[in-house]
């Protein structure tokens, strides 16, 4: 999908939020167990509730590999559910892979090939040479962590290199990547002050944003330090939306909650216009 792709949908939609698919048989509701494929089945219903709300959707690929086959099947029906009925939302394989050319690569053909993924989560501690192979690919994206929004970011990610920190390490030495006009990047908004430092090193690339909803980030903040002129922003909400509800409701109860972030979203689209 072309950048320019997404940033229509956004102000079509009033809306920049990114739902995540974290399912996990144990917080699903019970009724749904007894599908032929309670994971695909779970997302299914929640996409048809919610496709109108949002622009993204992120599976979080440990929650399908972690089901062996049965998850990859049910994963693989849900993109191929999103690729066929709402082909506009962008997708986002949350799979945060990270290793040398060769391996990389295949990564890189397994999810945008073979599964058309929109883009990937990638890990930059193994450099350029395990990031490029995925920005070579035409209309994909690359999406580098940065500054997550855990509590053991601070391990590393905010330690001083000299005058810099490392991640603003990582997000100078990406622009140099070729085809550095595929990446994108994930900051936490558990970090948003951060975001206008951010701004100034990487003014116009889109972030994926997750820490709103149950890790307590603001979305006005992220939006005050982070939004630019092509809004740039995708924020993520996964289990405040889809777990909001295990009863027959689950659905109707996730589509309650990404309205109230869609609404908030609006406002903050209109402020800035």
């Amino acid at each position: 999908m072309k950048i320019e792709h997404l940033v229509e949908q956004i102000y079509r939609k009033n809306s920049f939020l990114c739902i995540g698919l974290d399912t996990d048989l144990e917080r699903i509701p019970n009724h749904l167990l007894n599908e032929e494929s309670p994971i695909f089945s779970f997302n299914k219903a929640i996409i048809d509730a919610t496709q109108h709300l949002c622009v993204a959707y992120k599976p979080n690929i440990a929650f399908y590999e972690a089901y062996g086959s049965i998850g990859w099947e049910a994963l693989r029906r849900t993109i191929e559910y999103l690729n066929e009925f709402y082909p506009e939302i962008f997708t986002i394989a949350d799979a945060k892979r990270g290793d040398i050319g060769n391996t990389s690569y295949r990564y890189a053909k397994a999810f945008f090939e073979d599964m058309d993924f929109d883009s990937i989560t990638v890990a930059p501690y193994m450099g350029r040479d395990s990031v490029e192979p995925f920005l070579s690919f035409e209309d994909k994206h690359t999406i580098l962590l940065a500054l997550t929004s855990n509590e053991g970011a601070f391990d590393f990610q905010t330690k001083k290199i000299g005058e810099r920190t490392l991640y603003e390490k990582v997000l100078e030495t990406s622009i140099s990547y070729k085809n550095s006009q595929n990446l994108m990047y994930v900051v936490g908004a558990t970090k948003a002050s951060y975001l206008a430092e951010i701004r100034e090193i990487i003014p116009d690339s889109f972030l994926l944003v997750p820490g709103v909803g149950a890790q307590g980030g603001s979305l006005q903040e992220v939006c005050k330090y982070g939004m630019t002129e092509n809004v740039g922003l995708l924020v993520n909400s996964s289990r405040g939306i889809i777990y909001a509800s295990k009863d027959h409701d689950f659905a109707i109860a996730a589509a309650k909650k990404a309205k109230e972030l869609q609404d908030t979203m609006a406002k903050e689209l209109k402020k800035k216009n």
